[in-house]
């Protein structure tokens, strides 16, 4: 049998040329138990001839699953959320399911209500649930009362049973800043994350245990409140130029914060890095597009994704909860770090001119 020209092939066109019930055909299509061998190669055979592509409506009709999960997001930098996606839908798609990315924005109880509002209104297989949001006590409370299976990625320290996927931010910033001490520098100064982030004290704690260990003091005014977005970076590197002991290397706790200390480097004349070095942390796409382009920490955040819904699918699969994963980092050393040197500015850049910066805080 052939489908009718000039028309999709439907279910029924299967069903109908292999001689066997729709649920069979889903049944074969989903990959399940208890179909006969003979039955599920004369499926799959009708299947390519009739050039059959499943709908989500079709595979769900043996009644279990939706065949789409949920990914939410808070996270403002692009650059992360970029990876994030493409992480989460590669494995979506290896699974042949759809994904659902939704932005939460507000207040925490605003993005908590948004939240729930999609569970509610969508038919749900499951949910992956991104930092900050995999910080909330409240909502993980709330998502076990409606019983709908989650992964969470870099969630806090609070306990609970759902699969996570993280690495270890604390070791990370450490390390980054035992490599600036290497390099000879001892006036760091230190981009902090957003406040509504777990992350963000994380890695300014990573930060200030690496300056610990090595005998070096923080300098409080070299500590500065980033959001995680470009023109913070821009606001907190104008102020710590301008510094009459400038900091001779900037850490910033993104890369977008980076991105932004470098180009009010390049603004105010500081060559970077001769007389400035400047760090990030993630590796996303922007390290590598800028000039110079920024050593950094990679953080595996495709990866993450990636493994946190293969986590997800697992318990769909299984029922049963498979074991947290953590994720190794490395250092990406690159030309925008470099030894202090005679060259390296230690002098107060009072008198260079700062550019103006208005700072857009995101929504909290």
């Amino acid at each position: 049998m052939t489908k009718p020209p000039n028309r999709r092939a439907k279910i029924n066109d299967v069903a109908e040329a292999a001689g066997v019930a729709i649920k069979t055909v889903s049944r074969v299509l989903n990959n399940e138990p208890n179909v006969r061998e003979e039955t599920r190669t004369r499926v799959l055979e009708i299947v390519k001839q009739l050039n059959y592509h499943p709908s989500l409506s079709a595979r769900s009709l043996a009644g279990r699953r939706s065949f789409l999960i949920g990914l939410i997001y808070e996270n403002p930098s692009a650059n992360y959320i970029v990876d994030l996606l493409h992480g989460a839908r590669a494995r979506c798609r290896e699974g042949r399911f759809q994904m659902l990315s939704h932005q939460a924005i507000g207040k925490a109880e605003e993005m908590e209500r948004d939240v729930l509002g999609l569970v509610d209104q969508t038919h749900l297989d499951g949910l992956i649930v991104t930092a900050p949001l995999s910080e909330s006590v409240e909502l993980i409370k709330s998502l076990d009362q409606r019983a709908i299976p989650f992964v969470r990625i870099a969630p806090n320290e609070f306990e609970h049973e759902s699969p996570y996927a993280d690495m270890d931010d604390v070791g990370a910033a450490r390390e980054m800043t035992e490599y600036l001490i290497g390099l000879g520098h001892r006036r760091i100064a230190f981009i902090i994350g957003h406040p509504d982030h777990v992350a963000s004290g994380q890695r300014l704690r990573g930060f200030e245990a690496g300056m610990k260990a090595h005998g070096v003091p923080i300098d409080p005014k070299l500590l500065k409140q980033g959001y995680f977005v470009f023109e913070s970076g821009l606001e907190a590197a104008r102020d710590l130029l301008t510094l009459p002991e400038p900091p001779t290397a900037i850490f910033a706790s993104n890369d977008d914060m980076a991105a932004g200390a470098l180009m009010t480097a390049h603004e105010m004349g500081v060559e970077v890095p001769d007389e400035l070095s400047i760090a990030g942390f993630d590796d996303t796409y922007i390290a590598r597009t800028v000039w110079p382009p920024l050593t950094t920490v990679h953080q595996p955040i495709y990866d993450l994704a990636y493994t946190a819904t293969n986590l997800l699918l697992q318990m769909l699969e299984t029922g049963e909860v498979p074991q947290p994963a953590r994720l190794g980092y490395r250092l990406v050393c690159r030309a925008s770090t470099a030894a202090v040197s005679p060259k390296t500015r230690t002098a107060s850049l009072a008198s260079k001119k700062a550019p103006a910066v208005a700072l857009s805080k995101p929504l909290k």
